[in-house]
């Protein structure tokens, strides 16, 4: 008998030479927890002037969605010009109070609190309930509906406090992971894709403009000069709504909208939001200003839908904001004390007479990712500007009048950013994984699709698809299905903890060994650097108090 021809051996791995990618040989870039390109992180900071600076951006980029949601509800409630005014002041002057608590002792993350949209159906349930009432006049309806909500939101407020404060909510964020974290943070910006272009489009002549200038200036023409690198990247933002605000009030003062629709001029004129002959010279927003609060159980209940929403917003965007400050994810017991405080600043909120709860304010998150300047010293100089624009109402009124399509044509640039930041966290999983793309794209699909439906059947019925007896049962429905982050949040979390949890490899392919650490206290060295108190209270506050 012959010998057996020997097994065939492996050739030898080729070899490639140093700087050259070999195609099909794997992940280029590695996984990185941090973003390593920011000039400005969450403790570094540029210089006094240009903080100054970025700070004013960030008081312009929020203060959008507070004329947006207050121009949206107080005619509803029969308020007048100098309602609307007030209510503003109000708004910005404790959105500047809970942003200083939330970077001070919260979530200690550069992150802005401004009115959530969430709160939009548990007020307009409110609305509806009163506008069937008969008054003297319409600011007398106004004043009853605005402390009716007062009251819902103090009651509800406590709901936030408890689940913060309780462990409750930290008990939650312990279940997510990086499978969980994609969906949620990515529809934490296309789930508000309502206020982007559809507002653009209501004065697309001014609205465009500002979004192409935006994109053409910020994108492209930083890279004329080295020198102009940098202030154009940080300040494009700042300079584009200057020149397409002037554009406006010239279209504006040449008559261009003199005999246009009354939506037209709404949306278009510069002069149109009557709030700098409307707005006190000085007027310091005060407890009970609008009277004393009334109480109801249906709609403290009905409102508990849209606190527990605003929560899981902030979740999904203090996530995103710690990845555009180039800090580490925010370890559970962050997340849970931030909730429990936002709790308090909502139920500060309805003691001064607010219109809604707060919020982590995503156009805000997005502005760090435009400016790559995640300083916390920023939006702690921000509030200084909400809080003196509230008080001295004629300057606040000013910068109020900027058209909104030029707010939601910066919006689309923001939002787009938070919701590629939801992508980057797939670089921590396998994504060749059907298990994790099953999850990641059922949530992604569900988080937008199911808010549509809610929204569009609102849209043509004039309520929500929930309709049963119970009024405050269908406001919270209602609420939290027309909420993209709550959806996806409740989808991907259930599916990840659930879904073959049976195969030890699954861990890995969730990315659990690279996310734990994070996750403990003692885990990670980095967590006291950015999420540690200012001063070291440890030494005189029990432990149990501080997790």
């Amino acid at each position: 008998m012959g010998e057996a021809n020997p097994p065939p051996t492996a050739p030898p791995p080729m070899m490639v030479p140093p700087g050259v990618v070999q195609v099909g040989a794997g992940a280029v870039f590695p996984p990185n927890e941090q973003l390593l390109n920011l000039p400005c992180c969450v403790h570094s900071n540029p210089s006094w002037v240009e903080v100054a600076f970025l700070a004013f951006m960030h008081y312009l980029v929020m203060l959008g969605s507070v004329v947006m949601i207050s121009s949206l509800l107080v005619p509803q409630m029969g308020g007048n010009h100098g309602d609307k005014a007030r209510v503003i002041q109000t708004v910005l002057f404790m959105s500047g109070i809970n942003t200083l608590l939330q970077t001070l002792i919260g979530s200690r993350l550069p992150t802005v609190m401004g009115p959530s949209f969430a709160f939009i159906i548990s007020v307009q349930s409110i609305i509806r309930d009163y506008s069937s009432q008969i008054y003297q006049s319409d600011h007398q309806r106004f004043l009853h509906t605005i402390r009716a909500i007062q009251g819902a939101l103090i009651v509800a407020s406590c709901l936030n406090i408890v689940l913060g404060y309780s462990k409750a909510w930290w008990a939650l964020v312990r279940k997510f992971s990086p499978v969980t974290i994609v969906p949620v943070v990515c529809v934490v910006g296309l789930g508000l894709l309502e206020w982007g272009f559809p507002q653009v489009g209501k004065c697309v002549e001014i609205g465009l403009p500002m979004l192409i200038l935006l994109v053409v200036v910020q994108q492209y023409l930083k890279y004329m000069h080295e020198i102009a690198y940098k202030w154009i990247e940080r300040y494009t933002l700042l300079l584009c709504i200057f020149l397409v605000w002037t554009y406006a009030a010239i279209l504006t003062a040449a008559g261009a909208y003199n005999h246009a629709s009354l939506k037209a001029q709404q949306h278009c004129r510069t002069d149109r939001s009557y709030l700098m002959s409307s707005a006190p010279w000085i007027k310091i927003p005060y407890p009970f200003q609008w009277g004393t609060p009334i109480f109801s159980a249906s709609h403290s209940f009905g409102m508990m839908g849209a606190v527990f929403v605003a929560a899981v917003e902030s979740t999904g965007a203090y996530f995103a904001a710690a990845r555009l400050s180039g800090a580490t994810p925010p370890p559970a017991f962050v997340i849970s004390r931030s909730v429990g405080l936002q709790g308090i600043g909502m139920f500060l909120e309805g003691i001064f007479g607010t219109i809604g709860g707060s919020t982590a304010s995503v156009e805000n998150i997005g502005l760090l990712g435009l400016t790559k300047v995640g300083s916390r010293r920023v939006i702690q100089v921000s509030t200084g500007f909400m809080i003196f624009f509230s008080i001295f109402g004629k300057f606040g009124a000013f910068f109020a009048s900027i058209p909104l399509s030029i707010f939601a044509a910066a919006y689309c640039v923001l939002f787009g950013i938070v919701a590629a930041v939801g992508i980057s966290f797939t670089q921590f999983l396998n994504n060749n994984s059907m298990r994790n793309m099953y999850i990641v794209g059922l949530s992604l699909f569900l988080g937008v699709s199911i808010p549509q439906y809610f929204n569009e059947y609102r849209a043509s019925a004039g309520d929500g698809p929930a309709r049963s007896n119970a009024g405050w049962f269908n406001d919270i429905l209602n609420t939290l299905f027309s909420s993209a982050v709550t959806v996806a949040i409740i989808v991907a979390t259930l599916l990840d903890n659930t879904l073959e949890m049976h195969n030890s490899a699954v861990d890995r392919d969730r990315g659990i060994p690279w996310w734990a650490p994070f996750q403990r206290r003692s885990g990670e060295v980095r967590n006291d650097e950015f999420y540690g108190y200012p001063i070291k209270i440890h030494d005189w506050m029990p432990s149990r108090y501080m997790h």
